[in-house]
């Protein structure tokens, strides 16, 4: 694991049960639920694919193939692991024209599995237009004592930091390198996508470095004066009666928030300002070019509550499964877990 991640606090201390994760594409599995209802009719035919061993964006290209259209014409909501078995909805802009026949198209790939479910819409997926992910996640060679209950009985009931994980880094953290490099003059990006890699990856890495010190600090459920907290649908409402926001979150109708860095001014206040800029000004360049890209600030909730968590041990495997809303990493809930001994071994990575 590159040292983006490997330097961060653990929220539940460092784990010692060990284990291989991704071992397989079939060991780590995901299904994404999209946050609409397909109104079954409109200029944009949407089908859910079951692929295994590749990328998003290949898949995209493929199937524009398959309908006569081009790379552009094809969207999606969130790109997903290539080294897994995926289900992931795709959208094809087929204006008056009938739903294509996919027939030859599963046939020839070998990685496109099954075709699950077609049907219209009248708007096209966007990133972004999911509730969240189902994941079922089996650990080989693993190997841990008694204490593993309680660990994922507290990730169960406490959560775990909301870090971005390793895959939004690039391999060994060189997006975040990049940033730098292209924050310091060092480099000039012209590419639209290598931009937006190298923006993501700053942005992030300044949240996880927020996060990890107030884990710390012991202030990653305790609010500081001024902080902004969030609920669930992404409002927020800062914390200036200490007290009061002390019930919200107690109650978990709201949390923490950490900042996504723009080029305006923290909207936190007091305290939380304080001891956010600090942090995020000991990474001038970073903070250069997103100042110099025009990024907005946006904000982010510092714990991950995985949903309906169950876990099953087998012999010599852990297999676990929950559901994380979408834009959150199943790696950052694995990460408190165990030690990935796959970690240096696997090119698995998020789409790049």
């Amino acid at each position: 694991m590159s040292d983006v991640m490997t330097t961060l606090a653990y929220l539940h201390g460092k784990p010692t049960a060990t284990g291989r994760l991704k071992a397989q594409p079939e060991h780590f599995f995901v299904s994404e639920t999209l946050d609409f209802t397909p109104v079954g009719h409109g200029e944009h035919f949407l089908v859910r694919i079951r692929k295994i061993g590749e990328n998003t964006k290949y898949v995209v290209n493929e199937l524009a193939k398959a309908c006569g259209v081009k790379s552009r014409d094809v969207s999606w909501a969130g790109l997903k692991d290539r080294h897994a078995v995926t289900e992931q909805w795709f959208s094809v802009h087929l204006p008056g024209q009938p739903d294509p026949d996919l027939t030859e198209f599963l046939e020839a790939h070998e990685g496109i599995d099954a075709i699950l479910e077609t049907t219209r819409h009248d708007k096209k997926l966007r990133p972004g237009d999911l509730i969240g992910n189902r994941f079922s996640l089996v650990i080989t060679d693993f190997e841990g004592d008694e204490a593993i209950e309680a660990r994922l009985t507290n990730i169960r009931d406490k959560g775990v930091p909301n870090y971005f994980g390793s895959q939004r880094f690039g391999r060994n953290g060189n997006n975040v390198v990049a940033a730098r490099e292209w924050g310091q003059d060092k480099i000039r990006v012209r590419d639209k996508s290598q931009r937006s890699f190298y923006l993501s990856a700053a942005r992030s890495y300044l949240f996880n470095l927020v996060l990890s010190a107030r884990i710390e600090q012991g202030m990653a459920h305790t609010p500081m004066r001024g902080d902004m907290l969030i609920d669930d649908t992404g409002h927020l409402k800062m914390a200036l009666d200490i007290n009061k926001a002390n019930e919200l979150i107690e109650k978990g109708a709201w949390q923490i928030s950490g900042p996504m860095t723009g080029d305006n001014a923290l909207p936190t206040e007091a305290d939380a300002r304080k001891f956010e800029q600090a942090i995020i000004n000991q990474e001038p360049d970073l903070l250069a070019v997103i100042r110099s890209n025009r990024m907005r600030h946006d904000r982010r909730a510092l714990m991950l509550l995985p949903k309906d968590m169950a876990w099953t041990h087998g012999e010599g495997t852990l297999t676990v499964s929950f559901s994380l809303p979408a834009g959150s990493f199943a790696t950052a809930v694995m990460r408190e877990l165990l030690q990935d001994t796959m970690d240096g071994e696997s090119d698995a990575h998020i789409d790049q």
